[in-house]
């Protein structure tokens, strides 16, 4: 890869999961980071963890920057030579209308407004979390609001890349973790369906790394790349994977999706609900990838599963 240049780099959804990793990865590269988040004051870590990867806390900056309300855009990227969109409302993939948190008002809608400000500022780069299955005629709406937003991304006339990850997993994520945490009160681990969806898991630290590859890479300039990690797997293939690195002993129970998405529905009728039979759907979903165009455009080693879940799971993982 070619030496870091220092530009400004904002990172939409730089306080969330997948976006604070690149935001972490960029700032200890040398890039000058901007965190854009629709809240009005950053969570109490999130510039913390992102000035801790550089040595100067001047390199990171906070800025208010909500998708759904354009307006609040063009000055958040003042001065901004490239951007990453890593978009996810809060609680995703369970979604809450009744509080503006869709994937068509997030991720389609919010990226589209995004890419117009970026236009109006003069930004020279885009980079966009995309997801694997997104099709202008996918069977799924968020496939389909996904698609939406890389279309807006293409039409631009800046130069992007558009990764399309599989399933991204690591310390903080919401969904093995979740699991894996009920079974510290639980005599089993609860597995929606039948557990053979295929994955193909990247660690977060890896989809960090390939995005700031990409903003120093002119030859994945306009490319849209699959992206997972160096194994396929089931969902169960990966709990068991995790248990035994946690050193726990717990049998995972399934729960037929039907029946789950039974359960949940009347939790619609909820102005924040904490599951949704689309959200069910959503996690049982397979996500398998395609990912030799990644490895031809990015020669880097990818992290196994085991080696990543040792690094926050395992007896001598490194300290929270």
């Amino acid at each position: 890869m070619t030496e870091s240049t220092g530009r400004v780099i904002a990172v939409a959804g730089g306080t969330g999961f997948v976006g604070g990793a690149i935001a972490r990865e960029l700032a200890r590269r040398g890039h000058r980071v901007i965190i854009l988040s629709h809240r009005d004051q950053p969570p109490a870590n999130a510039s913390a963890d992102v000035s801790a990867a550089n040595a100067s806390a001047d390199a990171v900056e906070y800025r208010r920057a909500d998708v759904t309300q354009p307006g609040s855009l063009a000055l958040a990227l003042a001065g901004v030579d490239a951007l990453v969109i890593s978009l996810a409302f809060p609680n995703s993939p369970i979604e809450a209308p009744r509080r503006g948190r869709t994937f068509e008002e997030v991720d389609a809608a919010g990226t589209e407004a995004l890419a117009k400000a970026a236009v109006a500022a003069g930004v020279g780069r885009l980079v966009y979390i995309s997801g694997a299955g997104a099709a202008q005629d996918a069977p799924r709406h968020w496939f389909r609001a996904k698609w939406r937003a890389e279309q807006a991304i293409r039409a631009s006339g800046i130069p992007y890349t558009i990764f399309r990850p599989s399933w991204i997993y690591g310390r903080g994520d919401r969904s093995l973790n979740r699991f894996l945490g009920m079974g510290k009160w639980l005599p089993f681990i609860p597995q929606i369906g039948n557990g053979r969806q295929i994955v193909v898991p990247l660690f977060v630290d890896d989809i960090g790394n390939l995005a700031a590859d990409a903003l120093e890479t002119p030859t994945v300039e306009n490319a849209t790349l699959e992206a997972g990690g160096p194994e396929s797997l089931t969902m169960d293939q990966v709990l068991r994977r995790a248990l035994r690195i946690a050193r726990r002993r717990r049998p995972i129970l399934h729960a037929p999706v039907a029946l789950v998405k039974l359960m949940v529905a009347p939790l619609t009728l909820l102005p924040s609900p904490p599951m949704t039979p689309g959200a069910v759907d959503f996690i049982v979903q397979s996500a398998p990838v395609d990912t030799t165009a990644l490895h031809a455009a990015f020669p880097r080693r990818l992290t196994p599963l085991d080696e990543a879940l040792a690094t926050y799971l395992g007896p001598r993982r490194a300290a929270v």
